[in-house]
C-alpha cells in the first residue's frame, strides 16, 4: 500500500503505528493488518503474485519516503503496472512480471539504505507478530488465547499485555475482532449456509455463533447477509 495523501493508523501484525503521506506499507501474504483513515486518504493498492522469483521480503515493512525522487520512482513503477493492466497490449502478462520484479528490486534496494523499517523491533511487537502470525494460521481451528500463548510459550496474561503494549488492544479482542472479520467477509462474499461458517470458524453451534456475532457486530448473520 503506497499512500499518497492523508494519514490515519495501521495495524500490522499487532502492532500499531501512525501513517501519512509517502508512507509505503508492504504485507506479505496471510498479514493480519487493518487501519483507520483520519478524514480523506489516497494512494495505491498493489497485490503482487505469490513469485518465489520476485523475491519479495518475508517481513512487514513500513517505509516512509521524504526524498522526492524515492516518492517519483515508486509511484512510476506502479503508474506503469497500472497502464499494462489498462491497455491490454501484446505481452502484458510478461510486462507486468517484470514491472513486479522491478518493483521487487526496489523495495530492497530501499531496505539496504533505510535502518527503520521493520514493524517489530521489540520483544512486545514480536510477541504481537507472533501471535497474529499463528491466528491466520489456524484461524479455522477454532483456536483460544490459552491455546496460542501455550504454543508461544508464555502465560495468556502476558501475551495480553505483550499486545496491549503493541497495539492497544488485548490479545481476546484481536481474535474476536479477526474471527468476526472473516464471519463477515464470509457471509457477504459466499452462500455458505451460516451453521457451516460457524463450524469453520470453531464456534460448537449456529446458535453461539449468532450470539457472538450480533455481540460483535450489532446485527444477527442472517440480518447482515441479507443487507449487506
Amino acid at each position: 500500500m503506497w499512500f499518497t495523501r492523508g494519514q490515519g493508523r495501521i495495524t500490522v501484525s499487532g502492532v500499531t503505528r501512525g501513517f501519512g503521506p509517502h508512507n509505503l506499507i508492504f504485507l506479505p501474504t496471510r498479514t493480519m493488518y487493518g487501519f483507520e483513515p483520519i478524514g480523506q486518504v489516497m494512494g495505491h493498492a498493489v497485490h503482487l503474485p505469490e513469485d518465489p522469483a520476485l523475491v519479495l521480503p518475508q517481513e512487514p515493512l513500513h517505509m516512509r519516503f521524504r526524498e522526492v525522487i524515492q516518492q517519483n520512482e515508486i509511484t512510476g513503477m506502479i503508474e506503469t503496472l497500472q497502464r499494462e493492466i489498462d491497455q491490454s497490449q501484446p505481452g502484458r502478462d510478461r510486462a507486468m512480471a517484470l514491472q513486479a520484479g522491478m518493483i521487487s528490486v526496489w523495495l530492497e534496494r530501499q531496505m539496504s539504505i533505510m535502518p527503520e523499517y521493520d514493524l517489530t523491533p521489540d520483544a512486545s511487537r514480536r510477541l504481537a507478530a507472533a501471535y497474529t502470525s499463528l491466528v491466520e494460521n489456524e484461524l479455522y481451528d477454532g483456536r483460544t488465547v490459552t491455546h496460542f500463548a501455550a504454543e508461544l510459550g508464555v502465560t495468556p496474561g502476558h501475551l495480553s499485555r505483550a499486545c496491549n503494549i503493541a497495539c492497544g488492544r488485548s490479545a481476546s479482542a484481536i481474535l474476536a475482532d479477526r474471527v468476526h472479520f472473516e464471519a463477515r467477509r464470509m457471509l457477504a462474499e459466499t452462500d455458505l449456509p451460516i451453521k457451516t461458517i460457524a463450524q469453520k470458524l470453531g464456534f460448537h453451534s449456529a446458535a453461539y455463533f449468532s450470539r457472538a456475532f450480533h455481540k460483535h457486530t450489532g446485527h444477527s448473520p442472517r440480518n447482515f447477509r441479507q443487507n449487506g
